[in-house]
């Protein structure tokens, strides 16, 4: 069963986003196969909020909130707060799983 991971930066921390990116991108790549989807959450006008959403293909919270805390951006204490939730995967890409 899926999760969805819902994170929110500390105010003021846009720096530590952007000084951990490259290494968050890398973890990115390297689970790609853990990846359902993910990216930033962005106002309107594009710009950065300052959080991500993830919907990761794991079995358990402990594997996710594993999975988030080896991200680096958790490792820089960029987070404020966390929200894991469990996903039944429905559609994805146009496709039924149920």
């Amino acid at each position: 069963m899926p999760y969805i991971i819902e994170t929110f930066d500390k105010p003021d921390h846009q720096h530590v986003r952007q000084q951990n990116r490259p290494a968050h991108l890398e973890f990115l790549k390297d689970n790609g196969a853990l990846l359902l989807a993910c990216g930033a959450k962005l106002h309107d006008d594009g710009s950065d909020i300052g959080g991500g959403l993830y919907v990761v293909d794991l079995d358990t919270r402990e594997e996710a909130e594993r999975f988030i805390a080896a991200d680096p951006f958790a490792k820089a204490d960029l987070f404020e707060r966390v929200v894991i939730t469990r996903w039944r995967k429905a559609y994805v890409d146009g496709k039924c799983h149920l």
